[in-house]
């Protein structure tokens, strides 16, 4: 662990950035900034494709990839992000597991408001589905809201009669549009980068009016997970939205799911991105890998 590391990014992260009632147009540039910072590993190759309805990048090792998919969902509130955002951690995970990734490049918010995401990464599921996978094969992987996004999918995935897929990892995820988590309000001067405003802001385009008291929108509050495959969380304790993954967790806990929540000490929202510049970010990802490994089958 690294005192001088932690610091820098918590410095980094709390640069003046564009305020967080900012247009749509220069909060989605001001991310893809931030996240043209992080490292790539190299020993991949990438392919734009097409997974169902909508693009999504292929994401494969160098040499030939073990059996197995992860299919992965960008981070972003449902407004900014894409499969490029989310390329260090989507990378990261494939050059770590040996298996290949989907990053579905799922419509945003404002133009495309809830449920248009979770239709997307349904879509994308269904067409590894049709296509021949075993979902003993496949896991969903995501940050921030394509975190919560693998939760919420499965909840679509079991309300239309679809198998599940065989493990979640979900980094910082976001659970919870009610906001009614203690983090929001202990967290409030630990967090370098939300605010409750910049989430309401934000939420509020994904949600286009409707009620968040629902599990497709809140499922730390309101999901029953009965039946849910084995779920990794990992969560920093410098951010707001701590709390929905420790909800989660309890919640997964109560209908006799595996789960791991996995907090790691003075890191911010989806620390994993600085993989190759922050210690715990290496470590993370590595738990997460072995997870991935230990719940896909394997050859």
């Amino acid at each position: 662990m690294s005192r001088e590391q932690r610091a820098r990014i918590d410095t980094l992260l709390r640069q003046p950035r564009p305020a967080g009632d900012g247009s749509v147009a220069e909060i989605r540039a001001n991310f893809r900034a931030l996240m043209a910072r992080m490292r790539v590993p190299e020993g991949i190759r990438t392919r734009t494709t097409t997974l169902g309805d909508r693009p999504a990048v292929l994401v494969e090792p160098a040499e030939a990839p073990r059996a197995g998919t992860i299919l992965y969902f960008h981070g972003g509130a449902f407004v900014f992000g894409s499969p490029e955002t989310a390329m260090s951690l989507t990378a990261n995970l494939v050059t770590r597991t040996g298996f290949r990734a989907f990053s579905v490049d799922y419509r945003l918010a404002p133009e495309h408001p809830f449920p248009a995401a979770i239709e997307d990464t349904l879509s994308a599921y269904r067409a590894l589905l049709d296509g021949g996978e075993d979902p003993a094969t496949i896991a969903f992987a995501g940050d921030s809201a394509g975190g919560g996004l693998t939760v919420t999918t499965c909840l679509a995935a079991r309300d239309a009669g679809l198998p599940l897929p065989a493990a979640i990892v979900a980094f910082s995820p976001g659970l919870d549009l009610t906001r009614t988590g203690e983090s929001m309000d202990t967290k409030a001067g630990a967090d370098p980068l939300f605010t409750r405003a910049s989430l309401d802001h934000t939420a509020a385009m994904y949600l286009d009016g409707r009620d968040p008291r629902q599990p497709l929108l809140s499922p730390a509050v309101f999901a029953d997970l009965t039946g849910f495959p084995p779920m990794l969380l990992q969560a920093g304790t410098n951010e707001l939205l701590l709390d929905d993954a420790t909800r989660l967790a309890a919640r997964a806990r109560a209908a006799g799911v595996d789960v791991i929540l996995d907090i790691t000490a003075d890191v911010p929202h989806v620390f994993q991105s600085f993989a190759g510049t922050l210690d715990e970010a290496d470590a993370a990802l590595a738990r997460a890998a072995f997870f991935l490994g230990g719940h896909l089958n394997r050859d």
